[in-house]
Parts: C-alpha cells; structure tokens; sequence
C-alpha cells in the first residue's frame, strides 16, 4: 500500500500509477494481504497479517480515488484521531461471542480471526475474494469458523461491495452472541466524517444525526462529509435476509459505524430487553450488506433504489 500523503485529502488516481489497459477489477495476492485495483490503480487491500487480530479492508477509496478512511493504525497520517485500534476501514466482528471478545482488542482477553487455507479470488468486470476464517478464543480455544465474502464492481460513481459474512457453529458446540452494542459489520472514515465537522448522518427513515439514529432499526445507513472541497461518503444497506432486518445501527458521531442485529438491550439501555442469539451446532447463520462508496452525493431516492434492487438479489 502507499502512503499517498500526510493530511486526509481526495487522493486522485492521476496521482497513482496505472497500468496501460487495464479495465475492471484485479485481485493481486501478497504475502500479507490481497491488494484489490480498479482499472489498474490501488482501490483497497484486504490485510490478513498476524500482527492484526482479525482481517479487514482498508482504505476505502471512491471510484474517482477520494481515500475517505482514517489512516491509523493502517497508514497513519496527521489529523488521524487514535482510538480504538480495531477500527480499520471495513470489517466484522462481535464483542461477545461465547464470552469471547472479537470486537475489541483487549491484552489477554481478545479473540483472533485468523486465514485459514489461501484467499480465493477472482478478477474481471466483478472482482470477488472469499476467505475463510478460524475463530480463535483468547486462549486459543477453536470456537467456530467465519467465512468472508466480497464482490467489486462499479456502477458510474460509484464502488460497490456485495459483502457475505457466514459465521458457522461448526466445532461441535452453539454460539451465543451476547446483547453487545460493540459489534457488527462496520466502517470507520477520515476526521471529516465526524458529526461535529459538519458530516451528515442519515439512515432509511430520513433521520439525521447519531443522536436520532444510533441504535435504531433501519434498512440503511449513510456517512457523507467534504473532504478537501469534494463531497463523498459511504451507505450500507441491510439485506432483507439478514437476521432481525431492518437491522439496529452503531452510529456514532465520530465517524463509526456498524450494522449490528444483537443489541437490542445495549440499544435501548434497557435491561428487560435481549437481543442475544444462539446459533445451534452444526447451523450457519448468513448475513450479507450491501456497501456503497460514492463520489459527491447519495440521495436518499436514490439510496432506496439501491436498497430495493439488492433485495431482490
């Protein structure tokens, strides 16, 4: 990955080097990640290195080459805020599985996703990685293994990644995930997209701001900001499939965001309330987003067409 500059700013693949007809997505594999293009040009990478407690894509760039993510821990630049190590660009996890913690990265209490096998991919029109991906207790105990989808392609503006998560109770025992407002499938962008810096926080109902919108149900949510003058931002949609849809919202004003269906309690801050979940042995439970990174604006209207076409797929 390069290091493009030393303040968050739209990285423009003019700046980027390309190689002479190339058209469509390319899956490079490396000894630490598989590097994903776009026409030629660095567009993300899925990191699976060990010194990482479970994998992740990051940055995440729009079509035109805006790089919207924090670079820290990944690729620190000035201006990155650090906390929370485990926010890096796009990834899955739970704070509480079997009373593991694959959400946080805690000394002696965290668990590990870890590669299993080599990455499968595929290149083209559409670009596709799939991984599998062993769930590790802090003591190294097997738990159960995650299994990782991700199709690129492009529509006009904007990047689109049609995101798989199976999470498989296949080691003989059930997996209970506990009522945790830590976890989900997330994202975490740049400074810009802070709620205090100006960022509109929007989900499927109109509302606006973490305050209205954390922690409620909706059919998506999306992150906009002007990141050097240029307007872009990111909106994941909730597949109508997925356990508990419309799925609650992690949606904090400093630029995080998850989709997270096993919060109802921690959501509500009402103990009477459980949204916990126990997948039974031998059972597999599927959950599939739809992530949409897009230049300038993405209307509401037209967030919903989105949302009404990927729930047919």
């Amino acid at each position: 990955m390069l290091v493009l500059c030393a303040a968050v700013g739209i990285l423009t693949y003019s700046s980027l080097s390309t190689r002479a007809g190339s058209s469509g997505f390319d899956l490079e594999r490396r000894d630490d990640r598989v590097n994903i293009l776009l026409d030629g040009r660095p567009l993300t990478a899925f990191h699976f290195h060990s010194k990482w407690d479970k994998p992740f894509l990051h940055p995440i760039r729009t079509a035109s080459g805006a790089e919207i993510s924090r670079g820290w821990p990944v690729e620190p630049r000035d201006g990155d805020e650090r906390d929370h190590t485990w926010h890096r660009g796009i990834w899955y996890g739970h704070g509480d599985i079997n009373g593991e913690d694959f959400w946080r990265e805690t000394p002696g209490k965290t668990a590990r996703l870890v590669l299993e096998g080599e990455p499968k991919t595929s290149s083209g029109a559409k670009g596709v990685l799939e991984v599998a991906l062993a769930m590790i207790g802090a003591k190294g105990n097997r738990r159960g293994t995650i299994g990782q989808r991700y199709e690129f392609r492009r529509e006009g503006s904007r990047v689109l990644i049609d995101s798989t998560v199976s999470v498989a109770a296949d080691r003989g025992t059930a997996l209970k995930f506990g009522d945790s407002e830590d976890g989900g499938f997330g994202f975490r962008l740049a400074t810009e997209f802070r709620q205090d810096r100006g960022a509109e926080l929007m989900n499927s109902d109109g509302l606006t701001g973490t305050e209205k919108i954390w922690g409620k149900p909706a059919k998506w949510v999306k992150y906009t900001a002007a990141v050097n003058g240029r307007r872009a931002g990111v909106a994941v949609l909730d597949h109508p499939s997925n356990l508990r849809h419309p799925t609650g919202w992690h949606a904090r004003g400093y630029s995080l965001c998850s989709a997270n269906p096993f919060a109802a309690g921690s959501f509500a801050k009402d103990k009477s309330k459980d949204g916990s979940y126990t997948l039974p042995a031998g059972q597999t439970l599927k959950l599939r987003y739809l992530v949409v990174v897009f230049d300038g604006d993405l209307p509401a209207p037209a967030a919903d067409r989105m949302f009404a076409r990927f729930a047919k797929e």
